[in-house]
């Protein structure tokens, strides 16, 4: 190629940039090829408006001599015919010549690109070594460049380079000649930056007058092309191919308003009648036909669409991004029928569907002509749509034009197929060499019955093999079920039946109602054709029952059901084997069972009926011969299985479910809409499926009764066979009640396996029922038990039990007794008025009868009357049980007075608090030879406790009585005696009620006092007494209660008393200032010799005490020491005093600290009660000194180890601390408190309130 030689402009690819040369033409002549060649091998960083990403850009261009016919003229935007680069070249090395010749030449140049306004121009000077030879006395280069830059480069200097001698390869000319090709670069991409913006904004600016009068679509259309063509030759593919969908977006907005009703003038051009439909090109880069007659504005819709997508189809193959070629393809010839049907463009019958039928073939055959076998058959997801549209195509062809049917096409169907012939014209030159190509298949297959036959069998089974490689079952089915249709109306029923069978399993599965009842008569079709007469009734069944026909055409399929069973009927001489065995859930539909006893479970020879609710299916009422269930008998043990079945449903009635358990849920549909968001007008609506994931799954291998194809057997029963039946049963459309008898001769468990209606030879089975029903027949031992009537049975008073007899098989007879052994804890009660009643096993009353009791010394006897095998007998006895003097308590409870309560034979309920009394009794029954032994709970109504309470040395006994049961009790005569019977002992009562009411959960207090004269006793065995009985029964009902309890080391030992005073110079204590705390023991009596360890000093007996000082509610801090061990004389009236320091913490009445004395036992002493934890002193050097006081002690009762903080050592035995008893000490600070007045300095005051 010559690089002055001017070529045509050819919308393809291979444009590249223009770029004029003028100036010496030889010179350029020798450059062009190492121009060419280097140019595009390093790429440019392009930078756009508008905040694109940058791109790095290879560019080429088409270097052609400089003429001013190829400026742009006013008003031309093409930009592929746009120069976007001019460069003069020269390479004068002599002044003279210089101004004699090139800068005329060069000012001649400038003045044409000024006139046109180019403003991107470059002059190269090139210097050569052989021209310096020949001329020695030429001028330096430097200043030819110096005076072309003055001269014509005054503000851009840049705008022209030298070139020292390029053709040789030293590094002067190759650095050279490299700075001149980047500086040819950049001035390159600024010219395309530069015109290309300007062209955007032109085209932006002519598309934002779309609404005005006059504006054309065919224009803009060329316009943004261009652009397109632009990105497309600098290889911006991605770029090129945005344009063609802008346009394609723009183009299917204006054909939606105008189904709308907003129609744009233009595009009436596009509703002309279509004439031709020889379907997309794709084998051109660009169709020039179709392009000129858009821009003429003469193109059709499908001209537009057709050229627009071969040109997207172009430039995603150049993006290798053939799959989503398939993909825009099927969405184009979808849209493209649609949007013909909107513009209601005017088309021959069959026109759309020839050119769907070859536009699907070109695109296949584009898409395999760039990708190998291997990859075609790895993505045969994006292409088997457009093989399945394509069948679709040639199927609705064949149909119109006679081609399908039995007897083949007519004379109009032949009219037809020319007319449809003539509009695909003539083939085109790129596929008339081709023996496969769309215009001959479509050609071929409308030419003849066996050729078209030949073509959509090859395209449908291609087509459901692509589905079943990508697991598209579904769909794959779908077009078995247009291939069945196919087959029907060419007179192959047996082919029909198989794909409409596999489809139908889909159907079912996925729960479509409609295509379920459609392939179903499409079906029967066949097998009534086939004259295969037990799937042909069983269709028939399904479609009898099926809703979705009219009555009609359900009547017809039930009348074929009739009509064979009485043909059968009639003909009794023929075989009984012959049974037709038809699915029950065509029939009927099961609702529920119920069972008459309710409780399904009866003993042996009873009656018992169960009533089978149905729905039928069928639209005309049927009489049935029989309807039979067939039951399987176990010997099971009795009661286990009638428990089970009525702890799932206790009213014992059998619902069954609507469809199977393996059948699949049914479609969730929900709807889905989109609003635009300008003005929240509806843009789109469509349905979703919410239970897709259980839908989607394959459940190929199920089976389903619903199927006409399921394996059924007729039912045959041995002879002797225990089942259910009922005849002559006539079912009515809708719910209907059937009454079995069951059998009950056998103890066991029946289980109903299979329901069988039969009419004539057809009989309807359910081979399974679900969920199970069964029934129990049992053989019952006689029972015995005794239960209480209310929630408690009370000790101490008259209680009513209830004595049941299940008699079960045993019949009692006259005579027969029940034997109670009597206990002294617990005796019976007689009762002039104690009757029986027997109930029947359905607890009917059948009689009453009053008992004869007789009572012995050890033995109560208690005559029964007569009462037949399965009843019970009820009657009610009174007892009472004792209650014992002394109650149990909680094993850990401590009593009120100090003392630790012990363990009692009866048991203790520790969540209500009361005490419980277990009595067994012995039966013996007349039916055993065993007695029989049932234990009775009784529950102790009270709770006592007892506390010795100190005044100084007067004592007090306290007795609080508490409720804990849930009944009133009237309490009297409650009495306090001393058994011992001490004569200088009084025990005085301060009571001044005789009789109380104890409401529930409410305790009573009872207080004496004790006196004496003399010594006091070491300890007192005293007993409380009371007599009691509900609050609304009689003086004659009161009942005794006794309590019994030992009090020890009675007398007073130790008398505490305190006093706290301000400190000195003041008259009130105050927070925060000292306070001296002074604390007085005082021995009331000389203890005995057991109570305390003494020792003698110098004849004096001294007995240790330990003391400490702590207040718990943090009122006051003790400051100092709060603890200490101080031997005490053991005389009468000796006193100690203890002092110490302590800071009230908050003003108002505080009480005084907690004092508490301790017996304090040194480590050699051997301690009468064991050891505890809080009696440990952990210091064995303490000193023992006489009035010697211990380090601080730690509150609550544990001690602080008073050690020098040395690590531990082993030591020997500890010293010991041992409480007091009860009323050993008396804490006269008690209750006392004391004024504390807020600080004189606060002005906001805390006071605590106790």
């Amino acid at each position: 190629m010559e690089p002055h030689e001017e070529k045509p402009i050819i919308y393809t690819m291979e444009n590249k940039p223009i770029v004029t040369c003028a100036g010496d033409q030889n010179l350029f002549t020798s450059l062009y090829g190492s121009l060419t060649q280097q140019l595009p091998r390093e790429p440019m960083e392009w930078r756009r408006s508008y905040g694109r990403a940058p791109k790095m850009i290879y560019l080429e261009a088409n270097f052609v001599q400089f003429k001013e016919e190829l400026l742009p003229k006013e008003g031309n935007k093409a930009l592929l015919t746009f120069p976007f680069l001019h460069i003069y070249w020269t390479d004068c090395c002599d002044t003279e010549v210089y101004k004699a010749s090139v800068k005329e030449d060069m000012q001649r140049w400038q003045a044409a690109l000024r006139l046109h306004g180019s403003v991107d121009w470059l002059i190269a000077v090139v210097e050569s070594d052989n021209k310096k030879k020949n001329k020695t006395n030429i001028l330096p280069r430097t200043s030819i460049v110096d005076k072309i830059r003055n001269d014509f480069c005054n503000k851009q200097s840049d705008r022209c380079v030298s070139l020292c001698d390029p053709l040789k390869e030293s590094s002067r000319s190759q650095e050279s000649w490299s700075s001149f090709l980047t500086k040819l670069r950049t001035l390159l991409l600024m010219s395309f930056t530069r015109n290309l913006g300007r062209f955007e904004d032109d085209m932006r600016t002519l598309r934002e007058k779309r609404t005005e009068p006059g504006w054309s679509f065919c224009d803009y259309f060329m316009v943004q092309e261009e652009l397109a063509f632009v990105f497309e030759m600098l290889q911006q593919f991605e770029d090129a191919l945005v344009q063609y969908d802008e346009l394609d977006a723009l183009f299917t907005q204006y054909v939606l308003n105008s189904g709308a009703g907003d129609g744009a003038n233009w595009l009436g051009s596009f509703c002309a009648p279509v004439r031709s439909w020889n379907g997309l090109l794709l084998r051109r880069p660009i169709d020039m036909e179709k392009r000129d007659l858009i821009q003429r504005g003469e193109a059709s819709l499908l001209d537009l669409r057709s050229y627009l997508f071969s040109r997207q189809c172009t430039l995603l193959i150049f993006l290798q991004r053939p799959w989503e070629v398939t993909a825009r393809a099927l969405e184009l010839l979808h849209n493209c029928v649609q949007e013909l049907r909107l513009l209601e463009v005017s088309v021959v019958s069959g026109a759309l569907d020839c050119w769907v039928f070859l536009s699907c073939l070109e695109v296949l055959h584009r898409i395999e002509g760039c990708c190998d076998r291997s990859q075609l058959e790895a993505n045969s997801s994006h292409t088997v749509g457009l093989w399945t549209y394509a069948t679709e195509k040639l199927r609705s062809l064949g149909d119109l034009c006679g081609l399908v049917s039995e007897n083949g096409p007519n004379s109009e169907d032949l009219n037809k197929t020319v007319d449809l012939l003539a509009g695909l014209g003539a083939e085109r030159p790129e596929t008339v060499n081709s023996p496969q190509s769309p215009y001959k298949k479509l050609k071929e297959a409308l030419s003849s019955v066996e050729a078209f036959e030949k073509h959509y069998l090859e395209l449908s089974h291609a087509a459901m093999e692509m589905y079943r490689a990508i697991g598209r079952l579904r769909s794959a089915r779908l077009v078995g079920k247009s291939l069945a249709e196919f087959y029907m109306r060419k007179g192959d029923p047996q082919s029909a039946e198989d794909f409409l069978l596999d489809s139908l399993k889909s159907y079912v599965s996925e729960s479509w109602s409609l295509p379920i009842t459609h392939t179903r008569k499409q079906i029967a079709e066949c097998q009534k054709q086939l004259q295969k007469m037990d799937e042909y009734l069983q269709t028939s069944a399904l479609l009898a029952s099926d809703t979705n026909l009219s009555d009609e055409e359900r009547k017809h399929f039930c009348q074929e059901i009739l009509t064979f069973a009485s043909q059968t009927a009639e003909g009794k001489g023929q075989q009984k084997d012959a049974c037709v065995a038809l699915s029950m859930s065509s029939f009927t539909r099961l609702q529920e069972l119920c069972f008459r006893p309710s409780s399904a479970l009866v003993h042996v020879s009873a009656a018992l009926l169960l009533e089978l609710r149905l729905c039928s299916l069928m639209p005309v009422p049927v009489t049935l011969e029989h309807i039979s269930a067939s039951i399987h008998f176990t010997e099971e043990q009795p009661g286990s299985t009638a428990q089970k079945r009525a702890a799932q449903n206790p009213d014992s009635t059998v619902t069954f479910p609507t469809a199977s358990p393996a059948s699949a849920s049914a479609l969730e549909l929900c709807e889905i809409l989109e609003n635009s968001p300008s003005d929240n007008a509806l843009s789109s609506a469509g349905l979703a499926c919410r239970n897709m994931h259980l839908l989607m799954r394959r459940n190929d291998s199920t089976s389903s009764l619903d199927t006409p194809n399921t394996a059924l057997t007729a039912l045959t029963l041995e002879d002797g066979a225990q089942m259910l039946r009922t005849s002559d049963v006539t079912l009515l459309p809708g719910n209907n009640s059937i009454v079995f008898t069951a059998p009950t001769q056998k103890p066991g468990v029946y289980t109903l396996r299979q329901l069988c209606a039969t009419l004539g030879r057809v009989q309807f089975i359910l081979p399974h029922l679900y969920p199970v029903v069964q029934y129990e027949v049992y053989s019952q031992e006689p029972q015995l038990s005794i239960q209480p009537l209310t929630e408690h049975l009370l000790a101490g008073l008259p209680q009513q039990v209830k004595f049941t007899i299940l008699t079960g098989h045993y019949s009692v007879k006259k005579g027969d007794a029940l034997q109670l052994s009597n206990t002294d804890s617990m005796p019976v009660l007689h009762s002039s008025t104690c009757s029986g009643r027997i109930l029947s096993s359905s607890a009917e009353l059948v009689s009453e009868s009053a008992l004869s009791i007789q009572s012995s010394e050890k033995v109560t006897s208690i005559s029964l009357p007569v009462t037949p095998p399965y009843h019970t007998l009820e009657f009610l006895l009174d007892v009472l049980c004792h209650i014992p003097s002394c109650p149990a308590r909680m094993e850990s409870e401590r009593l009120t007075n100090g003392q630790i309560s012990h363990r009692t034979r009866s048991r203790t309920r520790f969540n209500s608090g009361m005490t419980v009394i277990d009595q067994k009794v012995s039966v013996d029954c007349p039916w055993s030879i065993y007695s029989t032994l049932v234990s009775l709970t009784f529950h102790v109504p009270f709770k006592v406790k007892h506390s010795l309470l100190s005044a100084g040395q007067r004592k007090f006994i306290q007795v609080c009585l508490q409720n804990v049961s849930d009944t009133n009790f009237r309490l009297t005569n409650q009495t306090l005696t001393e058994n011992q019977h001490t004569p200088s002992l009084e025990l005085l009562s301060l009571n001044t009620k005789s009789h109380s009411l104890v409401f529930r959960q409410q305790c009573v207090f009872s207080v004496w006092e004790l006196r004496w004269s003399g010594v006091c006793p070491v300890s007192l065995h005293c007993e409380f007494s009371a007599a009691f009985a509900p609050a609304d029964a009689p003086d004659a009902a009161l009942k005794p209660y006794r309590y019994d309890f030992t009090l020890e080391r009675v007398s007073t030992l130790l008398s505490v008393c305190a006093d706290i005073r301000p400190a000195e110079g003041e008259q009130d204590c105050r927070t925060g200032a000292l306070c001296r705390l002074e604390v007085c023991l005082t021995r009331l009596s000389e203890p005995s010799d057991s109570d305390e360890e003494y020792s003698d000093t110098d004849g004096l007996r001294t007995t240790r005490l330990l003391y400490e000082v702590i207040d718990n509610n943090s009122n006051w801090a003790v400051c100092g020491k709060s603890s200490g061990v101080v031997s005490m004389p053991v005389a009468a009236m000796a006193t100690h005093k203890v002092h110490m320091e302590v800071m009230p913490l908050f003003a108002g009445h505080l009480p005084f600290p907690s004092i508490r004395v301790f017996k304090y036992l040194p480590h050699h002493s051997s301690p009468v009660i064991p050891p505890d934890t809080d009696s440990c002193v952990e210091n064995d050097s303490l000193s023992l000194e006489e009035q010697a006081e211990t380090a601080s002690l730690r509150s609550r009762g544990s001690v602080q180890s008073l050690g020098s903080g040395e690590s531990a050592q082993p030591r020997g035995p500890m010293p010991k601390r041992q409480a007091f008893g009860a009323g050993q000490v008396f804490n006269g600070t008690q209750g006392q408190q004391v004024l504390v007045l807020p600080a004189a300095d606060h002005h906001l005051m805390e006071v605590n309130v106790t």
